[in-house]
């Protein structure tokens, strides 16, 4: 795939998780998808990467997460995002529903193979998070 198309993919497949329409990620997940919200910390599967991210997300009932940067070469593409959501869903991180809104910048790394996204990388402050919401 070329680059651009690279691009398209990660933006359709980000786009699909702030429709929270988690039973679509398979059609954008190879079949050997990693997920590693940590360095060392892999979830395998598309199943993985949602067990992993709903929790979080359900946190924040109708989030946004605008894509702001998106650099692509290769077979990988890096996405830059802020977040923004208020806590009125599930508890995060052991803190209860609070109702206070959050802001905060993602990074992400896709890796792509044969059209679908074979890896994602997240970086994100958990603690700034869990710091906003005390």
């Amino acid at each position: 795939m070329s680059v651009e198309a690279n691009k398209d993919l990660a933006r359709r497949f980000y786009e699909t998780i702030e429709q929270e329409n988690y039973d679509a990620l398979k059609d954008f997940c190879h079949k050997d998808f990693v997920f590693y919200p940590q360095v060392d910390t892999p979830f395998h599967g598309v199943e993985g990467l949602i067990e992993s991210e709903k929790k979080n997300f359900d946190a924040f009932p109708s989030f946004k997460m605008p894509i702001k940067v998106m650099v692509a070469e290769a077979d990988q593409v890096a996405v830059y995002f802020i977040f923004e959501g208020t806590h009125t869903g599930t508890p995060f991180f052991g803190v209860p529903a609070s109702g206070k809104t959050v802001r905060f910048s993602l990074m992400m790394l896709l890796r792509i193979v044969d059209g679908k996204i074979i890896e994602k990388r997240s970086h994100v402050d958990v603690h700034d998070i869990v710091r906003q919401l005390s």
